[in-house]
């Protein structure tokens, strides 16, 4: 069963529920998507009676999770969902892999009450609920701090114009140490015994420490090959906690000397914003088709002819000075780029940002991910 919801449908899923008939929730997204389209639309009575016979559910967007949480009795899936997407909840249950990591949860009126005095920075400030990077601080000095609250305070609202409280619940918020190491983010699902499957690796690659953006995003055979072992063990550490099944989820983690630590974890959806198309242009699969169709991916063949290749997919926040009614100039920004893949507009004022951008590159254009990692796509606006 696929739930779709807004912001954004890809094209490649909406291709394939067409091409499968794989089941679709019948709502005012999936009718939109059906203009023109021969999806299989399936009234909610009959949905929630599949998702509740334990048929695999996998959302584009964490918007359609209030739909479930609100319908669905399948107490399983709704408990883990309730779980990794409550960023306390999860430091909590995941205790026992980090016993010494620090976290704290306060409400929005407590935040502005803290005593930075007291606090012990580095730490990363965000909403016990997120999406995106969006809320997201970190902080190491009390300048950070107070940036932080100021800005807390001017865009809460704007937050919830974009999204709804189960995406981004800007109410309470989670202060926890700030975790060393590199920046992973994972597509990966357990199956029906609660195994853990890694279907795509991605390394987060930052501007700066003081950056938290989603600019560059990077897989590559070699990512994946040195990391899925790593992962996939882990992961089954996570599941001996927490003992879902048949469950999809983006993961964001940090690995230092060989100890993965977790960030937060996405529930019932893969990369965000049709991210996770990322596989299909660089290794022929589509993720969401392995877990629905329990078809785990070969390796093997998949990276067959894409040694020394370096697929990337980079978010395209705005600058800190935009205000929303320049015009983004897309084709002189591609212009920089050799090989792109795909770039999909988005409209700033819905989306909050100007688009995704689907990238190859390899040895000899590598110096395209340090401009798109540094730029501040200011020279693009007209």
């Amino acid at each position: 069963m696929i739930v779709l919801e807004e912001p954004y449908v890809s094209e490649p899923l909406a291709a394939w529920l067409e091409e499968s008939q794989h089941p679709v929730l019948d709502n005012a997204v999936s009718r939109e998507q059906g203009e023109g389209r021969a999806l299989n639309i399936v009234a909610e009575d009959e949905a929630v009676r599949r998702i509740d016979g334990g048929e695999r559910v996998y959302t584009n967007s964490e918007n359609a999770l209030a739909w479930i949480m609100d319908n669905v009795h399948n107490e399983s899936l709704v408990r883990g969902i309730g779980l990794f997407k409550d960023k306390a909840a999860m430091r909590a249950a995941l205790a026992p892999l980090d016993p010494d990591l620090f976290f704290k949860t306060c409400s929005v009126d407590e935040l502005f009450k803290l005593d930075y005095a007291r606090l012990d920075p580095p730490f990363v400030l965000k909403p016990s609920v997120g999406f995106c990077s969006v809320g997201v601080y970190a902080v190491q000095s009390r300048e950070d701090w107070e940036r932080a609250l100021a800005d807390i305070a001017q865009n809460a609202s704007a937050w919830h114009d974009l999204y709804p409280e189960s995406v981004i619940g800007a109410g309470s918020f989670i202060l926890e140490g700030y975790i060393d190491g590199t920046e992973y983010a994972l597509d990966a699902f357990f199956d029906e015994t609660g195994a853990p499957h890694v279907l795509n690796v991605l390394r987060h690659d930052f501007a700066s420490s003081e950056d938290t953006s989603d600019r560059l995003y990077m897989t590559s055979p070699s990512i994946v090959r040195e990391t899925t072992s790593l992962f996939t063990s882990w992961l089954n550490r996570v599941n001996a906690l927490v003992g879902v099944r048949n469950f999809p989820v983006h993961v964001e983690v940090r690995v230092a000397d060989g100890h993965v630590c977790p960030i937060e974890f996405n529930p019932l959806r893969f990369a965000g914003l049709g991210g996770t198309d990322l596989s299909l242009y660089a290794y022929g699969f589509r993720t969401y088709q392995a877990f629905l169709e329990d078809d785990v991916p070969d390796f093997d063949v998949a990276f067959a002819d894409k040694e020394g290749k370096v697929y990337s997919m980079s978010l395209l926040n705005p600058p800190q000075n935009a205000t929303g009614g320049e015009r983004f100039d897309y084709d002189a920004f591609l212009g920089r780029f050799s090989h792109v893949l795909d770039m999909r507009p988005f409209d700033l004022n819905r989306v909050g940002n100007y688009g995704f951008l689907f990238l190859e590159t390899d040895a000899d254009t590598a110096d395209e991910l340090t401009f798109l990692q540094h730029s501040d796509l200011e020279e693009f606006l007209r």
